[in-house]
């Protein structure tokens, strides 16, 4: 992946082990104990969530009806949760299938990302989190940058994603950030793993939302984007899927990608202190 960060202002936090960086577009670069990451700016707007006209005949019941949601300004990880950062923050990685620094990491249960993102926030003093579901759709369909395409960025899989169809020679799981992005600048959102959001899973309502979190409680969180074993119609941006989240998931197929509240991200709170120290010293 290329490295932006050059061009960009860093500020070290007090422990020396974080950095932060900001760019032209508002977009935050984290690096903890040596492992960068991007959470890329999503400025919030309307659409509509489910089942719409460019899912043709490959959408189900559970993505219906479609219904108008806004949404509020967030970050969302540019790609997602990478070995190399798992172990940065967690100090080693329980298993793995496809080992390698630049592979995403393969989660087994919801709830070990919760003590991923926990240990994360206590490392970084943020608020890390998991896209609610809304945000993750509407993250991948490209925000208000859409182009209405089908999958996360074109209406091609095989630019963007890692699926049934282009899977060869044994080669499942990949580095992150291989294919094409989309109009946000994220990658691997359809195909590649499936990816944990922050809802219990349940039925769509017709009425107007804003800022949804899902069903008040249920026993299944929500799965996005497809995985790399999946059919094409299960990597479309508004497909939706489910798991238990105590349940071992024995395949390697599940992993997680990063949000951040933007009332509540480093770029408030404490971006203009860490870099106004920092420019005071050059």
């Amino acid at each position: 992946m290329e490295n932006k960060l050059k061009s960009e202002s860093c500020g070290a936090m007090e422990n020396g082990e974080i950095v932060v960086c900001s760019n032209e577009s508002g977009s935050l670069v984290f690096n903890v104990k040596g492992v960068e990451f991007k959470m890329i700016r999503v400025e919030g707007g309307e659409f509509m969530m489910g089942a719409t006209a460019e899912q043709e005949g490959d959408a189900d019941d559970r993505e219906k009806p479609a219904h108008r949601v806004s949404l509020d300004s967030f970050y969302i990880g540019e790609t997602q949760v990478t070995q190399a950062l798992w172990e940065a923050v967690m100090g080693e990685i329980e298993m793995s299938f496809y080992e390698g620094e630049n592979n995403p990491v393969e989660l087994y249960l919801w709830n070990e990302g919760q003590k991923f993102l926990k240990r994360l926030n206590k490392l970084t003093g943020q608020q890390f989190r998991l896209p609610t579901e809304a945000e993750w759709e509407y993250a991948a369909r490209g925000g208000n940058r859409s182009q209405g395409y089908k999958y996360a960025g074109s209406n091609n899989l095989s630019e963007v994603a890692w699926f049934k169809g282009n899977i060869v020679d044994g080669s499942l799981i990949h580095p992150v950030a291989q294919k094409q992005s989309n109009e946000l600048g994220l990658y691997d959102m359809s195909g590649h793993l499936w990816e944990w959001c922050s809802d219990w899973y349940g039925d769509y309502s017709s009425l107007p939302q804003h800022n949804p979190q899902g069903a008040t409680s249920g026993n299944l969180r929500v799965l996005r984007g497809g995985a790399w074993f999946v059919e094409a119609k299960y990597c479309r941006v508004s497909s939706r899927g489910c798991g238990h989240p105590n349940d071992r998931i024995l395949d390697p197929d599940v992993g997680l990608r990063l949000a951040l509240s933007l009332e509540k991200s480093i770029r408030k709170h404490r971006l203009s202190d860490i870099l106004s120290k920092w420019f005071r010293r050059v």
